[in-house]
């Protein structure tokens, strides 16, 4: 894909945290931006922030007419398709024998089916236009197991997975897939979660939704070689945890 004037993107996910902030770097880089989420104020009230090259609309990352719809307007508003991020995620707290079947079901549901559904109903268009890029927002999570979040570790496996299988079919159409993989962010899933929850990583500190958009920017706008690629930002959790006695030279 050779630049980005009069195409259009869509990030789902987009009112806020890593999706809203990915958004203003891709307007920043000429894209016209579809805010897609189901947190109507957050969204409209995000478009609004970054101006005439971004709206908003309410979407179901797991509803197909959604998808066509969203997809339409992002067209008719700025240009055939360019980029597609799949930022919408959810989490849930739950041990492998206490988490109930249907709350298993709708994580796997947004976090994984939609991602693929997004790219079901986007490759052709994509296609058309004579490529792009999707990038799919995994996590660590994606790379190494945690207690008590099953569903969600197997929704990014499963979504870093995908990411492979969609590059292999893609590649020739010029359409790079490619996945993002966070380790602890300050966004409102995170809200919860102490910040001596990094203390065992190299940097010991949480990361900022801009960081990940910068990373986000780069896979879309400087890595043209890559696809099928895992972009890891975690501050070193999954290189191992820091000893707590020095280590001498």
């Amino acid at each position: 894909m050779d630049g980005f004037s009069g195409r259009s993107a869509i990030v789902t996910g987009g009112a806020r945290g890593i999706g809203a902030a990915v958004a203003a770097e891709l307007v920043k880089v000429g894209l016209g931006v579809v805010i897609a989420d189901i947190r109507v104020e957050e969204g409209a009230a995000t478009a609004a922030l970054l101006g005439e090259r971004a709206v908003f609309r309410c979407h179901d990352v797991t509803d197909e007419a959604s998808w066509h719809a969203v997809i339409a307007d992002a067209e008719s508003l700025f240009g055939p398709l360019g980029v597609l991020i799949n930022d919408a995620g959810i989490l849930d707290f739950g041990a492998v024998t206490t988490e109930s079947p249907d709350v298993f079901r709708h994580v796997i549901d947004v976090n994984l089916f939609g991602p693929w559904l997004g790219m079901h109903v986007a490759a052709p268009h994509l296609r058309d236009a004579g490529g792009g890029v999707i990038v799919n927002i995994s996590s660590t999570a994606g790379l190494m197991g945690y207690a008590g979040i099953g569903a969600y570790v197997a929704s990014k496996w499963g979504l870093r997975g995908l990411t492979k299988s969609a590059a292999l079919e893609l590649g020739g159409a010029g359409i790079r897939v490619c996945s993002v993989h966070p380790g602890p962010i300050h966004t409102p899933m995170t809200a919860g979660l102490g910040e001596e929850t990094a203390a065992g990583q190299p940097l010991p500190r949480f990361g900022e939704p801009e960081e990940v958009a910068a990373m986000v920017r780069f896979v879309v706008t400087e890595a043209t070689f890559s696809t099928g690629s895992e972009f890891v930002l975690d501050g070193g959790a999954t290189a191992g945890q820091v000893l707590a006695v020095p280590i001498e030279s």
